[in-house]
This record gives structure tokens, sequence and C-alpha cells, in this order.
């Protein structure tokens, strides 16, 4: 299998991370109250993130497949830490769609598919994932 990123220490708790495919880097930083700058996205910032970005890609597939237009959805994405130990334990992925006149059936087939994606899949279910609506 082809390394898919590729990542540098830079030191003071950042980290240079490199996607091979496309040359793209992302910079991540420890949060602030993690002893980090919290200049940048933290790795656990990008593991929300991952998860709003992959529901909403799995939306935008099962919405061109079915002709549905959801272009200028838009997602909050909300982590929630705990102390001990020190982990996600919940993110809030908040939707709200363009004020389409979307049919129940459209809505049904958007909203059914939500968890369905690889990162909810591979998330642990310890973790927290609440989903949430905005028609």
């Amino acid at each position: 299998m082809p390394i898919t990123v590729k990542s540098r220490y830079l030191g003071n708790l950042r980290v240079e991370n490199t996607h091979l495919q496309s040359g793209t880097k992302i910079i991540t930083d420890a949060p602030v109250d993690n002893r980090g700058q919290g200049e940048s996205f933290s790795p656990t910032d990008l593991l929300a993130t991952s998860l709003g970005c992959c529901i909403m890609t799995i939306m935008g597939i099962v919405a061109k497949d079915n002709n549905i237009d959801i272009e200028g959805t838009e997602v909050e994405i909300t982590k929630i830490m705990s102390e001990n130990p020190r982990k996600v334990k919940e993110v809030v992925v908040e939707f709200f769609f363009p004020k389409n006149a979307y049919s129940e059936k459209e809505r049904k087939i958007i909203e059914g598919v939500a968890g369905t994606s690889p990162v909810p899949l591979s998330l642990s279910s310890e973790l927290k994932q609440t989903i949430r609506f905005n028609w």
C-alpha cells in the first residue's frame, strides 16, 4: 500500500503533515489547554473535522445520485473533551441546509446515510456522535 501522509515534527508541539498524492500540507498544533500554541488545528480538531467532512461527503454522493441539490450546506462541528482520560468524548455535527423545498423523501435519503460513511464507522463506540439536521 502506498503511504498516504508523511509527517514531520517541527518542534514546539507542532507537526507538518503532507498528503503525498496532492502535496497539500496541514500543520497541527497542540491546543493551548495542552501546552500548545493553538495556532492551527489540533489532532483532535482534525478528528472532529474528519467526522463532519466524511458525513458531508457521503451526503453529497447520495444527493448527487438522487438529483438532490445540497450545494451550500454548512456544518458546525463541536468537539467535547473529557479530562480523565484526556480524549474526545463527543463530537456534535450540525448541518444547515439551504432553504430549498426539500421533500420528506429527500430529507430521509440524506439523513439516512449520515452514520454510514467510513469515519463514523471507524471511530470507537465510546465516542458519542451527535448529528443534527436543520432544514
